[in-house]
């Protein structure tokens, strides 16, 4: 018998959770309408299932930025809120992809349930092509920005990319290619590498990224590099060759992904959050199907410093 475990939060997609210096964890991920960005905050991660959700932004009616609405996440730069995701001008699909590109917007307030948001505009890569899954990480001293990105020339839906940035919404240098789609687990329905999220521990920087297509395919991979590293030269980055999160048939979870990383309670340990599926008879595209759930688990480390993600289970 399948033993189904309970998400934190159902039909929440692409989970962001971040905990800031005031103490509280704030929430925010893909909604299924794919029409506005939402958050909530709470002082335990357990507290964030049932904390009211404030919108802070709509997509428009008409315009680039008009339509799917993806995988916000929230981060505190340089002493501002925000939010940065992906948006596309339509539904149409041309070459294979949808026509997504980067946006953030900014809120100075104490509270970014309250205050005012504005619109920073596109967060231009200098590659005009489908992208999405921004994340940021600051490491000794300078800020950078990390995506997805359709290469024309490279198969696939997207590579992951980094540079470093000039302001919270605007790139100091071009983009780096440190992973594209390449072993069979990658490309599973589609040569996909995205959703990025990085965690610093043991004297590295970690990468994890999700990639395949969006049902039980889905599965996570890692990269990482010396925190002494060049992180712009592609050369510091390992790559493993192997999934370190996928899908667990004994656990009735399937697609795990898109996740990020948070503090846990005592301030130490590291929580991995991530989106799965409860079942896998899926009726049509998996995009529409709203059952991706909110999951976290602790991550766990190994004898070497390398972390441990386990088959999918929860706190």
């Amino acid at each position: 018998m399948v033993e189904v475990l309970k998400p934190l939060i159902e039909q929440r997609a692409d989970p962001h959770i971040y905990r800031h210096s005031d103490g509280y964890y704030y929430f925010t991920a893909s909604v299924p309408q794919y029409d506005r960005i939402e958050l909530r905050r709470a002082d335990s991660i357990a507290g964030l299932a049932d904390a009211p959700t404030v919108d802070v932004w709509h997509k428009p009616e008409t315009g680039p930025y008009s339509e799917l609405v993806w995988a916000p996440e929230l981060h505190f730069n340089q002493g501002a809120w925000y939010v940065y995701f992906a948006a596309a001008p339509s539904r149409e699909i041309k070459h294979k992809l949808f026509q997504h590109r980067m946006y953030a917007i900014r809120n100075t307030n104490a509270n970014p349930l309250e205050g005012e948001w504005e619109f920073m505009g596109p967060v231009d890569t200098g590659i005009d092509t489908f992208c999405l899954d921004a994340t940021t990480f600051e490491h000794d001293g300078v800020l950078y920005y990390l995506w997805a990105q359709k290469d024309v020339a490279i198969e696939g839906n997207s590579n992951l990319y980094i540079a470093p940035m000039a302001t919270p919404w605007q790139l100091a240098g071009p983009p780096v290619m440190l992973s594209k789609p390449e072993f069979d687990w990658e490309i599973r329905g589609f040569w996909v590498n995205e959703g990025p999220s990085v965690l610093k521990r043991n004297g590295k920087i970690f990468i994890s990224y999700s990639a395949s297509a969006t049902d039980e395919n889905y599965a996570m991979g890692l990269l990482w590099a010396d925190a002494s590293a060049d992180l712009l030269d592609p050369f510091s980055w390992n790559k493993s060759p192997e999934p370190v999160f996928a899908t667990c048939y004994e656990h009735g979870i399937y697609g795990p992904g898109h996740n990020s990383f948070t503090t846990a309670a005592d301030g130490d340990g590291v929580l991995l959050v991530y989106h799965a599926r409860t079942y896998t008879e899926i009726v049509g595209d998996p995009l529409w199907n709203p059952d991706r759930h909110t999951f976290v688990k602790p991550l766990r480390w190994d004898a070497q410093g390398m972390p441990v993600f386990g088959r999918s289970s929860t706190l």
